[in-house]
């Protein structure tokens, strides 16, 4: 299947800025509790429902995964970007890191108990998502739960230079009632909402969108 040219630039651009990218992200989570609240919750709540595989689609440099995996989850990333990916293996030499797509995912129906998407559902475009969703639910079994990261607003941010370097990422921003009217058109029930001001560096509110596909 014939990759969407966004999905090329979003991989060279994180090809690119990889090393930079783990550098101004250690430690991100340490500044935001709301954040960790989210995650552990998410952690509970996997092993609440039974357990099982989790996915982070789009895991970058490995930091959340690597969080979740010191939550107890039984946890593995994926990620477009070989430069990310490597980026990943060298900090998390004891957790699995494989390449792929969220547009196109190559994981078994019904074959996790969780799936999170901490802020790389953005860089698809907004007619895709409904699609990226359907795949979520497919790869989910009965009773699994989705976790969502994502910025608040109405207009998408392009970047064309991070960090000294050429990129072209396209960071498409949600309203939660937005997202969570997508979430259910695909089978999933809501189950929290979790909306937060703008802090550090961060240029709007951030959201995150927990939800699971019905037993």
């Amino acid at each position: 299947m014939t990759e969407a040219d966004y999905v090329q630039d979003t991989r060279r651009s994180y090809d690119a800025i990889a090393t930079d990218y783990e550098a101004f992200a250690a430690g991100d989570l340490d500044a935001r509790p709301m954040d960790r609240a989210m995650l552990a919750a998410f952690a509970d709540t996997v092993r609440d429902a039974g357990g099982g595989r989790v996915a982070e689609i789009g895991c970058g440099t490995g930091r959340i995964t690597g969080h979740l995996h010191s939550l107890g989850l039984d946890v593995f990333g994926i990620d477009l970007s070989p430069g990310m990916l490597e980026v990943a293996r060298r900090a998390y030499p004891h957790l699995r890191f494989d390449e792929g797509s969220m547009t196109g995912l190559d994981l078994a129906d019904g074959a996790l108990g969780g799936v999170v998407a901490w802020y790389s559902l953005i860089h698809v475009e907004p007619g895709q998502v409904p699609d990226v969703l359907d795949g979520f639910h497919r790869v989910l079994a009965p009773g699994g739960h989705l976790l969502l990261a994502f910025q608040v607003g109405d207009e998408p941010l392009r970047l064309t230079e991070a960090f000294g370097r050429t990129v072209a990422l396209d960071l498409h921003r949600w309203s939660p009632d937005r997202l969570a009217g997508l979430l259910t058109g695909a089978g999933f029930t809501v189950e929290v909402r979790m909306l937060r001001e703008a802090h550090l560096t961060e240029r709007t509110p951030q959201a995150c969108l927990l939800a699971r596909k019905p037993a």
